[in-house]
């Protein structure tokens, strides 16, 4: 039976607070309920939108018979265990990246979902960002051409942040440079070779075993012709912040800007060499969206740590990929079919990461990623067959 509205909670609410609002907006959604273990936290965003059902307490959520859906930002190690309890629980699951940090939960959380028949969707920002949907559009056009090599790159300054982040392996959180490489033309990854490269400090060493300042994975793609390259930093390393994605085709390429915010460069084939490159900007695609939702797009919400309301433009917040996830997630539920990425496909991105370590701890030797996370017909489009 066909439901008219899904009720959403919302599980973390630092970066979580941001979507409240669109589950409180969309038209087939409600915002039913929000989670944080700290009750100050909890009241003031509560209050400040207006969310009655407030819980200090997952376990107890999940008991709320009138709840649907879960949708998880929390941190990175207790995403897994979440999101099975989750759905054990019978609730349908969103969650941020990445899915898990073993194989072994990743296949926990997929067997589940096609147990009971539940939807899990890993809420990748960058593969409804504004850039990736431009892209997306090019390609499906056929402005493109064939679609030659794709590649990735993910560098952010961890220095500082607490808890489990110090040392954390590079490609245990490469999501964001998975998921658009994989994403444009629907692919699953089928094998990787990593390479560690540098070294950071002893003392981020000492938790993860892992002393690599850089990794650099090359994913070869299932029934494919095409392999992609993916950069992953996060200590140690002079950069600013960049997610960044490239495609390069036989008619048009696109390259991510070297400096965040600035446009994209689209360099077209057969010009004059001056002429080949020129910088375009990216609309914000709101008009994929409910319009209760679009403006979402183009303006901030809420930083709970400050308790104001945040305004800025399109180029911040993941680059306006949030309205796009939620409805996403929420016509899924609305129409009884998998999201994108569903789980299956959400293990392979996030295994990619767990397999590329393996590679770099082992001098870069080929690990091939496991059965569950594939499609028994994984083919490419495009002319990438």
């Amino acid at each position: 039976m066909s439901k008219d509205r899904f009720n959403i909670a919302i599980v973390g609410l630092g970066f979580g607070a941001e979507f409240i609002p669109l589950w409180q907006h969309h038209p087939r959604t409600r915002c039913h309920a929000i989670c944080q273990r700290t009750p100050a936290k909890l009241n003031a965003v509560g209050d400040y939108f207006g969310v009655e059902r407030r819980y200090t307490d997952f376990k107890e959520l999940l008991k709320d018979p009138d709840l649907d859906a879960v949708h998880i930002n929390t941190p990175i190690p207790d995403h897994a265990a979440m999101a099975i309890a989750a759905l054990k629980a019978g609730k349908h699951v969103a969650c941020t990246v990445p899915m898990a940090t073993s194989i072994a939960d990743c296949r926990k959380i997929v067997d589940l979902s096609r147990q009971t028949g539940l939807l899990y969707m890993m809420m990748e920002t960058v593969v409804y960002s504004r850039e990736f949907l431009f892209i997306k559009e090019l390609c499906e056009k056929g402005a493109l051409g064939k679609v030659q090599f794709l590649q990735a790159s993910h560098q952010q300054d961890m220095d500082g942040w607490p808890n489990y982040w110090p040392g954390l392996p590079p490609m245990w959180y490469a999501t964001h440079c998975v998921g658009p490489v994989a994403g444009l033309l629907r692919l699953d990854a089928e094998y990787v070779s990593c390479f560690g490269s540098g070294t950071i400090r002893p003392e981020l060493i000492e938790k993860y075993r892992s002393p690599f300042a850089v990794e650099t994975t090359h994913i070869k793609f299932k029934d494919s012709d095409l392999s992609a390259r993916i950069v992953r930093s996060l200590f140690d390393v002079a950069r600013q912040y960049r997610e960044s994605f490239d495609v390069y085709g036989t008619k048009q390429s696109v390259e991510w800007p070297l400096i965040e915010h600035e446009p994209l460069v689209l360099h077209t084939a057969k010009r004059p060499e001056p002429k080949i490159p020129r910088r375009v900007a990216c609309p914000d695609f709101a008009k994929l969206l409910p319009r209760s939702i679009a403006r979402y797009t183009t303006q901030g919400v809420y930083d709970a740590s400050k308790k104001t309301h945040l305004s800025f433009t399109q180029g911040s917040g993941h680059g306006g990929s949030h309205p796009h996830l939620a409805h996403e997630f929420a016509t899924a539920l609305a129409e009884a079919r998998d999201p994108f990425p569903n789980a299956r496909q959400s293990a392979n991105w996030t295994c990619v990461g767990l397999c590329a370590h393996q590679s770099a701890l082992q001098g870069g030797t080929v690990v091939r990623l496991p059965a569950f996370t594939l499609s028994e017909k994984a083919v490419g489009s495009h002319g990438n067959r």
